[in-house]
C-alpha cells in the first residue's frame, strides 16, 4: 500500500504550532526558527488547499479544518514515537546521542562507531538541544553555542571563541564507559580529519 502523505517537516510543523498555538513556542520544540514553522504551515495549507490557521495580530487560532486535522495528525506521531521506542539498538548498553539540526552526521562516521563498539546501542535524536538533554531524552549532546552550562561538561569540537559546536554531557555522567568510548572515538575521528586538514577537532573543556 503506498500512503499518500504531505511532507513529514511540515506535518511536524502543524502539530507542534497547533498543540502551542505559538510558531513561537513550535519553533523552540522543534529547534528551528518561528519563520521557518510558519514557512512550513504555509507551504502545508497549500499543498492541502486548506486553511488550517487564522491569523491574527500576536494570536493563532485554529480554522475548523485545523481543529479536525489536528488530533489524526497527532495519534498518527504518538503511534510512531511509541514504535520507535520499543525498537533497542544492538547492544549491551544503549547510549543516546543528541544533535543539533545543522550538523551533518556523516561527519560522525556513526556506522562505523557502531562496528568498533558492539556492545554500545547507539540511538541519534536529531534535531536535540540541551532541553533534551536536562529531560534525559539524550544522555550526550553535540550542541551549537557558546558551551557553557553549569553541571555540564562541555567540550569543543572547534578552534577558535564565540559560536561552535560542543560536546555535552552532564557532570555526574560523562565518565560512564559509553560516554567516553564516544568521546574518545570522535577526538580520534576529528584528530584523523585535523591531519588531513579538514577541520573540527575537540580542543578543550569547560567544567562547571
Amino acid at each position: 500500500m503506498t500512503y499518500i502523505l504531505p511532507p513529514l517537516n511540515a506535518l511536524r510543523a502543524f502539530e507542534a504550532a497547533a498543540r502551542h498555538l505559538s510558531f513561537k513556542f513550535a519553533a523552540h520544540e522543534l529547534h528551528v526558527t518561528p519563520a521557518a514553522v510558519g514557512q512550513q504551515v504555509k507551504a502545508l495549507e497549500a499543498r492541502l488547499g486548506v486553511r488550517l490557521f487564522e491569523r491574527l495580530h500576536k494570536q493563532l487560532i485554529l480554522t475548523a479544518a485545523g481543529r479536525a486535522y489536528l488530533p489524526g495528525i497527532s495519534e498518527g506521531f504518538r503511534h510512531i514515537a511509541e514504535a520507535t521506542s520499543q525498537l533497542k539498538p544492538a547492544g549491551a548498553v544503549l547510549l543516546q546521542l543528541g544533535v543539533h539540526g545543522s550538523i551533518d552526521l556523516r561527519r560522525l562516521a556513526l556506522a562505523e562507531f557502531r562496528s568498533a563498539h558492539p556492545d554500545i546501542g547507539l540511538r541519534v535524536l536529531q534535531p536535540a538541544g540541551l532541553h533534551e538533554l536536562v529531560e534525559g531524552k539524550v544522555d550526550l549532546l553535540i550542541a551549537r553555542g557558546l558551551g557553557h552550562h553549569p553541571g555540564y561538561r562541555c567540550e569543543r569540537m572547534d578552534e577558535g571563541s564565540g559560536l561552535g559546536d560542543w560536546l555535552v554531557a552532564p557532570e555526574g555522567t560523562a565518565d560512564c564507559p559509553e560516554i567516553v568510548s564516544f568521546r574518545e572515538w570522535l577526538r580520534a575521528l576529528l584528530a584523523e580529519h585535523a591531519l588531513s586538514n579538514t577541520p573540527p577537532r575537540l580542543v578543550g573543556s569547560i567544567r562547571s
